[in-house]
């Protein structure tokens, strides 16, 4: 690892301002850029910790709208929304182990964009808003691709909103080795219809099954599954697992999470 100065606002403002140096990176969790850097594959002269800016922690619930803090810990969140959002709650308990969640937290890894991770699925299945320091973003517009969001430069997420939904599951297959998904789906059943996002198998990223939306939306039953056959064409095929296993796979999982939610 490089050597590197490490700043440590209390504000956001304060963050934002330090943001503007040459080479400053923003350091959250830092459970990804932390490993990066030690294999001297990322490299910064100078980060900008998150994790003490107490206007950025924490969960606030307000009738059917759960915001979450950016530099709110998995392990935090996991225990603050079990009672207001299950399904929520379940996926933030399963990521990683017990030091990932008490270190990672929601603004690193939904900035970050993971193509296996699990937050962007329910951020997306949700239809949450990303807020930042100077705007907030809907969920189908901020995922933009791969390790890609709509984040702009020295942007820094500093809260998740999430509607909660009527009935919600999340299923997660693992790769074991790393406890990222395989293929993850996260099925949200809302008053207007039903959403269901899956991580863990584009090759863009977190992405949106439409098919299953509109079938779960007319009849919310496994049933109503069964007959679709998610198209392998731009899932990934890797030493894991193929297309055609992992396009099997999100039909699976979503049943399971449409029982589970019922």
């Amino acid at each position: 690892m490089h050597n590197f100065e490490l700043v440590k606002p209390t504000t956001v403002e304060e963050a934002v301002a330090a943001l503007q140096g040459d080479d400053a990176q923003p350091l959250s969790g830092g459970q990804t850029l932390i490993p990066t850097m030690k294999q001297r594959l990322a490299g910064s002269e100078q980060l900008v910790s998150l994790t003490g800016i107490a206007s950025m922690q924490g969960v606030t619930i307000s009738g059917s709208t759960i915001t979450i803090g950016g530099a709110t810990t998995h392990a935090t969140v996991s225990a603050e929304v079990a009672a207001t959002y299950p399904a929520l709650s379940a996926l933030a308990g399963r990521i990683g182990d017990p030091a990932v969640r008490n270190r990672g937290t929601i603004g690193g890894s939904v900035a970050n964009n993971d193509p296996a991770a699990c937050y962007p699925s329910a951020v997306l299945a949700s239809g949450a808003t990303v807020v930042t320091n100077s705007r907030e973003i809907a969920a189908d517009d901020f995922f933009q691709g791969m390790f890609a969001t709509d984040l702009e430069e020295g942007e820094i997420i500093t809260a998740v909103r999430f509607p909660v939904p009527e009935k919600a599951s999340y299923q997660k297959f693992e790769q074991p080795a790393s406890r990222f998904s395989l293929v993850g789906v996260f099925v949200a059943k809302f008053a207007d219809g039903v959403r269901v996002a899956v991580t863990g198998a584009g090759e863009d990223g977190v992405f949106r099954w439409a098919e299953a939306e509109a079938a779960l939306s007319a009849n919310f039953s496994a049933a109503a599954v069964e007959a679709l056959d998610l198209p392998s064409e731009a899932l990934i095929t890797d030493l894991h697992g193929t297309a055609e296993y992992r396009a099997h796979l999100i039909k699976v999982l979503t049943k399971r999470g449409v029982n589970e939610a019922v």
